[in-house]
């Protein structure tokens, strides 16, 4: 049966539409979606009030500023990111934001923690740890290291610290902070539950090489509390496979965005940071440099003697696949490099860290 609706739309088109002979009305009555239209959503720089922990914006740095350093644009120190197979460090980051995974943030956070100074000296318990992959380490092994200690993030999931410390986890580096948004969703309770079962305690943060550096530091502030019994904050520096950032800035360009943050974090909590490094970055970035800071190395398959030639150090983690009554699962161990004594006098404040690792 013939329509007589085509009919109609002739006429419409032609009244409404003004089509022309060569108008296929059929196509003129159809809707053309419009482009999206969308514009970059700037993040504007912020300024965080140490007491309150409110944020306010700020002006972007100019090229002239020192904080530019931290904007990681192409620029000739930059080349491209062919990032090498990955040495496993620290845990790799979620590419997730984590502060989606943690509770709502007050809109201040106390900067100041309620603390009872330790009373005496750090009792030090021997370890019992073991390891799912032991290695030979030759004559010097990290047995023969009397202070043994872990680090730890959420991948640890909920953890027993008095069964761990009795184990023989003195002190503890907790995973804080990456980059200048992510908070590990366990770092409060993980902080908290270390301090009471009597471990010493520090916190580390993992350096995003496509942020802002002063931006990280302040982040990194905004969610550690400054404790004077704690151990000193840990920049954790290594490469990172599965980051979305794909340059590789020049060693001076890395080592001038440390330095940003580092010297930040210096003048909040008084105590210089400790630098956490794995051994391919170390060899193309730090090596020679940085001899006035404390170092943790990461050396899982040999003595840190063979592997960062010339480097003391005060931390060194020897195993990633340690095994603990009060963890799930695989955990990174550590040892301090000297003595009962000499721990005791260091995290008492009575010994400095060169005299620690035989600088002075």
């Amino acid at each position: 049966m013939r329509s007589k609706v085509i009919p109609s739309l002739l006429i419409g088109c032609l009244v409404l539409s003004g089509c022309s002979a060569r108008t296929n009305p059929i196509e003129a009555l159809q809707l053309r979606p419009q482009p999206a239209q969308t514009a970059a959503v700037p993040t504007p720089a912020v300024a965080v009030n140490e007491q309150t922990g409110a944020i306010t914006p700020v002006a972007a740095p100019s090229a002239a500023d020192p904080q530019a350093l931290a904007w990681a644009g192409r620029t000739p120190n930059q080349a491209h990111f062919d990032t090498p197979p990955m040495t496993a460090g620290m845990p790799v980051p979620d590419q997730r934001s984590m502060a989606m995974l943690a509770p709502p943030m007050p809109s201040a956070l106390p900067q100041q923690e309620p603390s009872v100074r330790s009373t005496g000296r750090h009792r030090v318990y021997n370890q019992r740890f073991s390891d799912a992959k032991p290695i030979n380490f030759g004559k010097v092994k990290p047995k023969h290291h009397p202070v043994h200690g872990v680090d730890v993030s959420r991948w640890q999931g909920n953890i027993d610290w008095q069964t761990l410390r009795s184990q023989g986890a003195n002190f503890a580096y907790i995973k804080a902070t990456d980059g200048g948004d992510h908070l590990d969703p366990m770092f409060h309770t993980n902080w908290k539950r270390a301090k009471d079962a009597g471990l010493k305690r520090g916190a580390y943060h993992f350096f995003y090489w496509c942020r802002v550096a002063s931006e990280q530091a302040d982040w990194f502030i905004r969610n550690v509390p400054r404790d004077p019994d704690a151990l000193p904050p840990v920049i954790d520096v290594e490469y990172n496979g599965e980051s979305s950032c794909r340059f590789r800035l020049s060693p001076e360009k890395a080592r001038e965005k440390m330095q940003v943050f580092m010297d930040r974090l210096e003048q909040h909590y008084g105590k210089r940071p400790v630098i956490y490094t794995a051994p391919d970055f170390y060899k193309d970035n730090l090596r020679g440099h940085f001899l006035d800071y404390p170092f943790w190395l990461r050396s899982v398959a040999a003595h840190p003697s063979k592997v960062y030639p010339g480097r003391k150090w005060v931390f060194w983690q020897y195993s990633g696949s340690g095994l603990s009554q009060g963890v799930n699962g695989k955990i990174d161990l550590n040892v301090f490099y000297g003595s009962v004594s000499d721990w005791q006098n260091w995290v008492a404040g009575k010994k400095s860290w060169e005299r620690v690792a035989g600088l002075r």
